[in-house]
């Protein structure tokens, strides 16, 4: 992760525009990049959105937000922002399955495969909702890692707390995540 104090003086000028963001996006996109992925190393590789599409959704979605306090801040809109896209992303590909498209197309073993995958994430989505309201550390835990694709340590570091109070949390949000989705 970038650690640059200029970073973070030009995050906290974000809302300034197209200059700021053209400054910020050079020294940030590698990470954005690895955040993405991370996310796609456990992905088919045939997924209909890549890891370079992901970054460059979640950009156009952080041009509104902002100003950013500082690294931590921006890097977890952006993993909110990757979130986002995913579930839309998905959302859209769910209703073109149920007819949404208006295409009608065979089903097969190729076009069937990617159906669970898209309904995964909406679960995953709808129990970090749950997830939220119940612990919001652990609720950002579980979006960074799962939808940043950052390591425990990554994590710890983002959002300020120790690495063993990570790896509590993780164990703790893991589980009951898995008892959420049945798995």
């Amino acid at each position: 992760m970038v650690v640059s104090e200029s970073v973070t003086e030009l995050l906290t000028r974000w809302r300034e525009g197209h200059t700021i963001h053209a400054r910020v996006m050079p020294l940030v996109y590698a990470d954005l990049r690895r955040m993405a992925g991370g996310l796609f190393s456990k992905e088919r590789p045939e997924h209909s959105l890549q890891a370079t599409g992901l970054v460059h959704e979640a950009y156009i979605r952080l041009i509104t937000g902002g100003p950013f306090a500082n690294r931590k801040h921006f890097f977890g809109a952006a993993a909110n922002a990757m979130r986002q896209a995913l579930v839309d992303h998905a959302r859209r590909r769910d209703s073109n399955k149920r007819g949404g498209g208006l295409e009608r197309v065979e089903l097969n073993e190729a076009s069937a495969g990617g159906y669970d995958e898209y309904r995964e994430i909406l679960a995953v989505d709808a129990a970090l909702a749950r997830l939220e309201v119940q612990s919001s550390r652990q609720y950002e835990l579980v979006k960074l890692r799962y939808f940043a694709g950052l390591t425990l340590r990554e994590t710890a570091e983002v959002l300020d707390i120790s690495l063993s109070t990570a790896k509590d949390d993780w164990a703790k949000a893991k589980a009951w995540m898995q008892d959420q989705l049945k798995m």
